[in-house]
C-alpha cells in the first residue's frame, strides 16, 4: 500500500499555482474578449479551468473558442506571468460586491447565494451565510475568490503551463441554464513536471477504454438503445463474467449468500430508506403502475433490507451476508457520460451484512480482507485508504451525532487493528454513515475510487430491523455495505486502461489463437483447439486465407496472449509453436506441456505469461 502525503491538495503549492493560473487565464481571455462574462475558475486534479459566456453570434449561437484562440490566450498568459503582479486579498460587503460586479450576472448570482448560505464562489454547497465575500486582485483583474493564491505571478513558471482544450459546459451543470465555454489548462512547478504530465496524457489517449473497447470487441454504445447504457459484446461478457465468477467464489468461501432483486421498486421503499429525498436529482422520474408509483432501482440496499425483514431473525442467524450483482440506474447528464466509467445503468457487486453490534468490528475487518484479496489478485499494489466522515455543518447527512461517532469509531478501531494507514476526509461519507474507500492508482498514476465498505446504524432504524438476542429481547442489527469492485462497468473500464487491453491470461476473453500455416493444417488446428477447450481454455482458430504473419499481427492487435502456430512439424509431433503478444517466439512445445503451463497460469491468476 503506497504512502500518501499528509498535505491535502487544497493546501498544497500546486493548488495555489493552479488557482492563480486560472485567474491569469481569465485575465488573458478578457484581453481578447473584453465583453466576456465570467463564471467560475477553480483548480481541479492536475490543472484548472474557467468558464466564460462569450455571448452569441449573428445567428444566435454561442460564440466558442477556436484552437487558435487557445494558442493566443496561452501566449498572452506567458507574457503576463513574466510580469511581477502581486495577488492582493481583500473583502467586500455583499452590497458592495454586487455593485462592483454589475454586468457580471454569474458573479452576482454566486454572491447572492453566498449571502444566503447556499454555495461558495465555486458553486459548491455551503451551510453558512456570509456578510462579506473574498476578493483577489492582480493588476486590474479582480475576481470573487477566497484563495489561496501564490504571492505573485512570477511564482508561476511560464514554461510550466499549458492550455489543453475547450468545450461547452452548462452553468452550474444544469442543462436548463446557459451554456458556457470552458477552457481547461494545467500548471506545474516546472517544465520537467509539465512535460511528464503531457506524456502521461498521450499515453492515456492511447489507453482510452472507449477506443480499446471497440478495437477489442468488448462493448458497444448504441444511440438507439441510449447513451450511458452499454451493450456487452461476447468478449466483453466473457471478461465481465470471469470477474464475477472470481468474486462469487471468494464470497462463497467467506459465507456470503446470493440473492436477486428486481430492477424496479415502489417509490415508498426509497422514501423510507432516504435515497429518494437525498439523491432525487440523480434518479429517474417515478412511473405510475396500477395507481402506485415505482422507480428504476437506484440502490440495492433497500431491497436487501426487505429480504432481511422477510422472516424473524435470531442472533444465531447473524452475521447474515447477502450478496448480489445488482443493476441500478442513475440519471447522469449527457456531457458527463464517458464510456464505461460514467454510465446510466450499472451493476454493483453489492453486499449487505447484517450484524450484531459486537460482531461489527470483526465483520468489517473481514470485508477489508476481501477487498485486499481482490486488489492483490488484480495486481493492484498502489492504493490508499480514505476514511470518509460527515460534515457536521452540512444537512446532507442523516442520523444523530452519536450514530456517526459510533460508526467512525468502529472503522478507526478496525483499521488500527489491521495496521492500515488511512487519511480522514470530511464530507466524503454516505448520507447514512461513514465509509472506508480504497483509492487505486493506475500505471498512469491516476487515482480511482474502487472498493468501499460502509458502516450504517441509520437504515436499520428507519426500517425497524430487529433480531432476537440470546437474552430473548429484541435488538437492532448494524448494517455493513460493501462493494470491492464498485461497479462492473467502471471496474472493467479501469482494467482496460490499466492493462492497455492486454489482460492477464486468466482474464483475457480469448487466451490463445491457433494459426494453421496452410489450409491443410486447419484440421489439426481444430483438434488443438478442442483439446485446449477441454482443458478450460478460451481459444479461437484463425482459418482465414491471410498469410501467417498477418494472422499473428492481427492476434497481437487483439492483445491475445498466445498465438499457437501449427504446420507439418507440429502436427507430426502433436505440438504447437508458441508466440506471445509481445512478439516473443518461444518455439515448438508439446501441446500437453503448453496446456499444463497455461492452465497453471490461469489457476494461480498470474500476471505474466
Amino acid at each position: 500500500m503506497s504512502n500518501v502525503s499528509d498535505v491535502p491538495y487544497i493546501e498544497s503549492e500546486l493548488y495555489r499555482i493552479r488557482h492563480s493560473a486560472a485567474h491569469v487565464m481569465a485575465e488573458a481571455v478578457l484581453a481578447y474578449f473584453p465583453e466576456a462574462r465570467l463564471a467560475i475558475g477553480p483548480p481541479i486534479e492536475d490543472g484548472f479551468y474557467y468558464d466564460f459566456d462569450l455571448g452569441k453570434d449573428e445567428n444566435g449561437k454561442p460564440i466558442t473558442f477556436s484552437p487558435e484562440d487557445l494558442d493566443t490566450i496561452e501566449n498572452k498568459m506567458k507574457e503576463l506571468l513574466k510580469q511581477n503582479a502581486v495577488f492582493e486579498q481583500s473583502t467586500k460587503s455583499v452590497a458592495d460586491a454586487l455593485a462592483f460586479f454589475a454586468g457580471q450576472p454569474y458573479k452576482q448570482e454566486l454572491i447572492e447565494e453566498l449571502a444566503a448560505g447556499k454555495v461558495d464562489e465555486n458553486g459548491n454547497p455551503v451551510s453558512e451565510a456570509v456578510s462579506e465575500v473574498g476578493i483577489y486582485q492582480h493588476r486590474n483583474f479582480v475576481d470573487l475568490c477566497r484563495g489561496p493564491h501564490v504571492p505573485a505571478t512570477r511564482n508561476i513558471k511560464a514554461n510550466a503551463i499549458k492550455l489543453l482544450r475547450s468545450g461547452g459546459a452548462y452553468w452550474r451543470g444544469d442543462e436548463n441554464k446557459p451554456q458556457l465555454q470552458r477552457i481547461y489548462g494545467t500548471a506545474w512547478h516546472n517544465k520537467v513536471e509539465l512535460d511528464a504530465y503531457l506524456k502521461r496524457l498521450e499515453e492515456a489517449k492511447a489507453r482510452d477504454h472507449r477506443r480499446l473497447g471497440k478495437q477489442l470487441g468488448l462493448f458497444h454504445i448504441s444511440q438507439l438503445v441510449g447513451s450511458g447504457l452499454p451493450l456487452w459484446l461476447p468478449k466483453g461478457t466473457v471478461l465481465r463474467e470471469t470477474l464475477e465468477g472470481f468474486l462469487r467464489q471468494a464470497q462463497l468461501e467467506r459465507g456470503y449468500l446470493p440473492v436477486i432483486t428486481p430492477h424496479i421498486g415502489k417509490l415508498d421503499l426509497y422514501i423510507t430508506s432516504g435515497h429518494y429525498p437525498y439523491y432525487k436529482d440523480s434518479q429517474y422520474t417515478p412511473i405510475d403502475v396500477d395507481d402506485e408509483k415505482f422507480m428504476l432501482k437506484p440502490m440495492n440496499c433497500p431491497h436487501h433490507i426487505e429480504i432481511y425483514r422477510s422472516e424473524a431473525r435470531s442472533y444465531r442467524d447473524l452475521p447474515l451476508r447477502l450478496a448480489e450483482f445488482g443493476t441500478v440506474y442513475r440519471y447522469e447528464q449527457s456531457g458527463e457520460l464517458n464510456g464505461l466509467t460514467r454510465v446510466r445503468g450499472f451493476t454493483v457487486d453489492d453486499s449487505h451484512l447484517f450484524v450484531a453490534p459486537d460482531q461489527l468490528e470483526e465483520e468489517f475487518i473481514g470485508v477489508v480482507d476481501l477487498i485486499q484479496h481482490v486488489f492483490k489478485t488484480m495486481g493492484f499494489d498502489d492504493f490508499r485508504a480514505r476514511l470518509g466522515t460527515n460534515d457536521p455543518n452540512s444537512d446532507k447527512y442523516a442520523g444523530s451525532p452519536e450514530m456517526w461517532q459510533k460508526g467512525i469509531r468502529a472503522i478507526r478501531h478496525a483499521a488500527d487493528r489491521v495496521g492500515m494507514a488511512y487519511t480522514v476526509e470530511e464530507g466524503e461519507a454516505a448520507f447514512y454513515g461513514p465509509k472506508l474507500d480504497f483509492i487505486f492508482r493506475d500505471v498512469l498514476k491516476r487515482e480511482w475510487q474502487l472498493g468501499t465498505v460502509q458502516v450504517d446504524f441509520l437504515l436499520p432504524e428507519r426500517f425497524d430491523l430487529e433480531y432476537t438476542g440470546a437474552d430473548g429481547q429484541k435488538h437492532r442489527p448494524v448494517m455493513i455495505h460493501r462493494a470491492p469492485f464498485g461497479s462492473m462497468e467502471r471496474f472493467v473500464g479501469i482494467l482496460i486502461e490499466h492493462f492497455n487491453g492486454a489482460f492477464p491470461l486468466w482474464l483475457s476473453p480469448v487466451q490463445a489463437v491457433v494459426i494453421p500455416i496452410t489450409d491443410r493444417h486447419v484440421e489439426y488446428a481444430k483438434q488443438v483447439a478442442t483439446k485446449l477447450r477441454a482443458a478450460g481454455l478460451r481459444v479461437e482458430v484463425d482459418a482465414d486465407n491471410a498469410r501467417m504473419n498477418a494472422k499473428i499481427r492481427n492476434a497481437q492487435l487483439q492483445k491475445t496472449p498466445y498465438m499457437l502456430v501449427v504446420g507439418d512439424a507440429e502436427e507430426e509431433n502433436n505440438a504447437v509453436a508458441v508466440r506471445t503478444r509481445e512478439n516473443e517466439n518461444r518455439g515448438a512445445m508439446p501441446l500437453a506441456d503448453f496446456i499444463t503451463h497455461a492452465t497453471s497460469l490461469v489457476q494461480t491468476k498470474a500476471m505474466g505469461l
